[in-house]
């Protein structure tokens, strides 16, 4: 029994020796470690994020000094107060030669509820011409026909619906929270549905100016009307946004926008819908750059389609520089032909072979060739096609809200109250104004 737990101490006694082994190597890690990490006056390493304090103040150091204060401006007052003491406070004598010592401005919203005005008319009576008369009421200012709204609070719901994006009954408690008005749901959609009437003609006003417009920027994204599939197609300009809805999503609704009366260029994706039109075109270079930045990722470790994708990035950023030149129209045409078969170079190495990763882009690159540097010879014409898609992000935004509509009365009056107010926004119109002075001027 002796000799076993003198073995048993030894095992114990080396045992302990390892641990204390690896515990002085511990030490000296941790040492080594808070000097690296600045904890014993030496400096952190490159990958240890500076703290908010030292990375705040550097920023302030590296920022440039503004021309001007940006803090909120003073605006127009429509009620002045006037705080004044008449009367010395310690011995009671009359305050004279006053000065205006600072100002305080306080913005704030009105507590009154909601206008109710009573058109009351009071019929008199003739004893002469033995006839009774009416006054006649003339309310083409205020309501349309026999709607109990006004219109400045019809284009009021129209701009939360259209500009703020509200669902209706966020619109509902909103007017019942600001105004203490109850109106229903119903209501509202029944006063979009007459704005979109008395806004035909403006619709239709915006189409004529897509066909009469230098470019137009087209794009398309999916809708749901009742539960079926359509699509919204946008066409939009520098200052105007027509919206369309269709189930399909084929290039018959290319044909019935644009017709035969628009001649302009139009800027659109690689989509071929777009095909029918046999005038000019320019396709998105940001489709095709964002295809490039993913065709690199997935092959990263290929040195080959890194050096391509750089290559053709290279091509388009020439070609901005001499679209942002001050070249004249006989260079701007040399230069696009000059990128037009720097492009093709790079591309035709790889269109006929099935196992190169560049091949689908290679084979895009050559079928739009001749429509990928139009911008270069063409004054105002983009190289993306930004303007349409930004003008189908509320549309995108507002089909997570509420899924779509639900009846073909429903789409068009969608379609036409986004265009109207998308236009006024884009025109910085107040929406508000704009709506109020349509209704009134078919009043």
């Amino acid at each position: 029994m002796v000799l076993a737990l003198q073995e048993q101490l030894a095992v114990l006694e080396k045992e302990m020796a390892e641990l204390r082994s690896a515990m002085a190597t511990l030490e000296k890690d941790n040492a080594e470690l808070r000097f690296r990490l600045g904890g014993d006056g030496g400096a952190p390493p490159d990958w240890v994020k500076p703290n908010r304090k030292e990375r705040r103040q550097a920023e302030r150091a590296a920022r440039k000094k503004r021309p001007q204060s940006f803090c909120r401006k003073r605006l127009i007052p429509t009620e002045v107060v006037v705080h004044a003491m008449e009367t010395c406070p310690d011995c009671g004598r009359k305050l004279s030669n006053g000065w205006v010592h600072d100002r305080r401005q306080v913005v704030d919203l009105p507590d009154n509820p909601v206008r109710v005005r009573d058109h009351v008319r009071i019929g008199g009576w003739c004893g002469v011409c033995r006839k009774r008369y009416v006054p006649k009421l003339d309310l083409s200012g205020e309501v349309l026909g026999k709607c109990s709204l006004g219109v400045r609070l019809m284009s009021v719901i129209a701009a939360m619906s259209l500009v703020c994006r509200m669902p209706y009954r966020t619109i509902q408690k909103m007017l019942g929270l600001l105004y203490g008005l109850k109106i229903s749901v119903g209501e509202i959609v029944e006063v979009l549905h007459k704005l979109s009437e008395h806004g035909e003609a403006a619709y239709e006003g915006l189409l004529e100016e897509i066909r009469g417009s230098p470019v137009v920027n087209a794009d398309e994204t999916g809708w749901r009307e009742d539960g079926v599939n359509g699509y919204i197609w946008s066409f939009s300009t520098s200052n105007v946004r027509y919206f369309l809805y269709d189930h399909s999503r084929g290039s018959c609704v290319v044909k019935e926008v644009l017709s035969e009366e628009f001649e302009g260029v139009l800027v659109t994706d690689f989509y071929g819908a777009y095909n029918v039109y046999d005038g000019v075109k320019q396709r998105c270079w940001v489709h095709l750059l964002r295809d490039l930045k993913e065709l690199a990722t997935k092959y990263a470790g290929d040195k080959n389609v890194r050096r391509w994708v750089n290559a053709v990035k290279r091509v388009y950023y020439r070609a901005k520089k001499v679209a942002d030149s001050n070249c004249s129209q006989r260079q701007r045409v040399r230069w696009r032909q000059v990128f037009e078969e720097q492009l093709l170079e790079l591309a035709r190495p790889y269109i006929t072979d099935a196992n190169a990763p560049q091949r689908v882009l290679s084979k895009r690159i050559d079928n739009f060739l001749g429509e990928m540097f139009t911008f270069v010879d063409t004054p105002g014409v983009p190289s993306e096609n930004n303007a349409a898609e930004l003008a189908v992000r509320p549309a995108v935004i507002a089909r997570k809200v509420s899924g779509g509509t639900r009846s073909s009365k429903g789409s068009t009056t969608k379609m036409r109250l986004m265009s109207l107010f998308q236009t006024w926004t884009l025109q910085h119109i107040n929406p508000i104004d704009a709506c109020k002075a349509l209704l009134t001027a078919r009043n």
